[in-house]
């Protein structure tokens, strides 16, 4: 093999693993969503803990350079990253429940399975790129022409392995082929560095990997926990039957947050507190015009209530702006909806409404929240004044949103957000708990509708009523006015919500 081969194996392998690098990258947010959900602070930890390895990677790899690293070395780390790519499944299985039996917070947890799952195989991935720039600095004296190139291989493998992963492999691979894959793939790519080499190193590399990948198979390491995979969420649907009075229902679970249960033989029933709440509350102001009301969900979720409205009153025009046509397909398939009776668009919900005409809809319902993960652009000034020309005039604006009690930080920014564009805004609770936990509220917000102080339910299976507990949760704990108005160009919500991860 010439000398410029040589040169041009090296730099197809630094490619090569810095793109597989970027790839566990990415998929490592998606690995670890249906446990501590997806956040800020879930990709922070991701971030922090592949850079930290890679970091400590180089330094390694320029260090073993220095005292005579060969290509048998590198391909012995090449072996050691494919059987660290399997690890991370294996792993997976016994993290788990050793982070949930504790009693540690998100943050911690987040850091905690990004440190255990990811930290080695970034570390040994970073060991390969200084051992193979200096074993081609020692065919091509060119130092600057040989670093330059392999740093820039090294970040446009990077970007490939960013952009096939978010675009393309995760939607249509899944997330534990990609893994798999990446794994067999840093095997086949140490062979060419191990082919002339003692048979002593391969054999007893393929060993160790042959009785991780058969423990792991035994112990059922591979089952991927989710339904389907798309761009945004893991899927998941949970059977609740033995939960109901009759008949058969499944909830919807996106990551690790669940998004309304449908029951087959019932669509009128609204299993979820905040779902019916936000139905009532419909019910409560359009009265007798329900039948010839017009509806906007900004996010579909489980289509629970968009489905019960339908049941209800056949005539009410729904549109649902749903960014994830998976998860519609998810419904269709799943959770007994037909969605031919209402207008779906797969779009971002912002987006989808600033396309509607202005004064179209009665009522427009937020369900975007999803769990620590805040969608800021659907909080702020801007997005409220977007929402209130597309109500037709005292129309009524519902959301609902995940925070803690006894002081929920975003819903008292919210609150004071949306009184700049609406006369009534208002927070309804079943009841004011009575200890600290994590709650969903529900706000309304309109220039002529006033919730009542307590509302009984009208329809559904079961006897709610709620209470308005605006005044009790704005007067309490840190003063609104030192809590900012969202906007576009300031919407701390990680900030306002950071109590859920602690």
């Amino acid at each position: 093999m010439s000398d410029k081969q040589h040169i041009a194996g090296y730099a197809a392998t630094v490619f090569l693993t810095s793109a597989f690098l970027l790839v566990l990258e990415i998929v490592a947010g998606r690995i670890i969503a249906p446990y501590v959900g997806v956040s800020l602070y879930s990709w922070t930890s991701i971030i922090g803990v592949i850079l930290a390895g890679l970091s400590l990677g180089n330094w390694i790899g320029g260090r073993w350079a220095d005292r005579g690293a060969s290509e048998t070395s590198t391909g012995i780390i090449l072996i050691a990253s494919g059987i660290s790519c399997f690890a991370i499944l294996f792993f997976l299985k016994f993290v788990t429940p050793a982070i949930h039996s504790s009693e540690i917070n998100i943050l911690t947890a987040s850091f905690l399975y990004a440190l255990s799952l990811f930290f080695i195989p970034a570390m040994l991935l970073g060991v390969i790129t200084p051992i193979l720039t200096v074993l081609a600095l020692r065919i091509d004296k060119r130092s600057g022409h040989i670093v330059g190139m392999m740093n820039a291989l090294a970040a446009f493998g990077s970007i490939v392995g960013t952009f096939i992963t978010g675009y393309w492999l995760i939607q249509h691979v899944g997330t534990y082929k990609i893994i798999i894959g990446c794994g067999i793939a840093l095997l086949l790519l140490s062979i060419p560095y191990l082919i002339n080499s003692a048979r002593k190193v391969f054999l007893f590399s393929l060993l160790i990997l042959s009785t991780l990948i058969g423990v792991s198979y035994l112990s059922n390491a591979y089952n991927n926990p989710c339904l389907l995979e798309s761009q945004y969420y893991c899927i998941r649907i949970k059977d609740q039957s033995q939960h109901m009075p009759f008949g058969q229902a499944r909830t919807l679970i996106l990551d690790n947050l669940s998004h309304g249960t449908s029951h087959q033989q019932a669509p009128k029933m609204l299993i979820e507190n905040w779902i019916h709440l936000m139905d009532e509350l419909s019910v409560d102001y359009l009265g007798n015009n329900m039948n010839v009301a017009s509806f906007f969900f900004a996010g579909g979720g489980s289509y629970t209530h968009p489905r019960a409205i339908k049941a209800f009153s056949p005539r009410t025009q729904v549109t649902v702006a749903e960014i994830d046509p998976w998860v519609t397909k998810t419904v269709k398939n799943h959770l007994y909806y037909n969605a031919s009776n209402i207008n779906i668009i797969h779009m971002d919900a912002r987006v989808a409404l600033g396309k509607q005409r202005v004064n179209s809809f009665d009522v427009i319902v937020g369900d975007v929240f999803h769990d620590i993960s805040v969608p800021y652009h659907l909080t702020t000034k801007e997005y409220n004044k977007l929402v209130k020309s597309r109500l037709k005039p005292g129309g009524l604006y519902l959301l609902n949103v995940v925070d803690t009690h006894p002081d929920p930080l975003l819903v008292k920014s919210i609150h004071k957000t949306l009184s700049v564009d609406f006369k009534h805004v208002h927070i309804l609770l079943k009841q004011i708990p009575d200890s600290s936990k994590r709650t969903t509220y529900v706000i309304t917000a309109s220039d002529t509708y006033k919730p009542p102080v307590k509302l009984n339910a009208k329809r559904g299976f079961r006897l709610r009523n709620w209470q308005r507990v605006t005044q009790q949760i704005i007067n309490n704990g840190i003063a609104v006015n030192r809590l900012p108005v969202l906007s576009d160009r300031f919407a701390p919500v990680e900030k306002l919500v950071s109590r859920l991860l602690f």
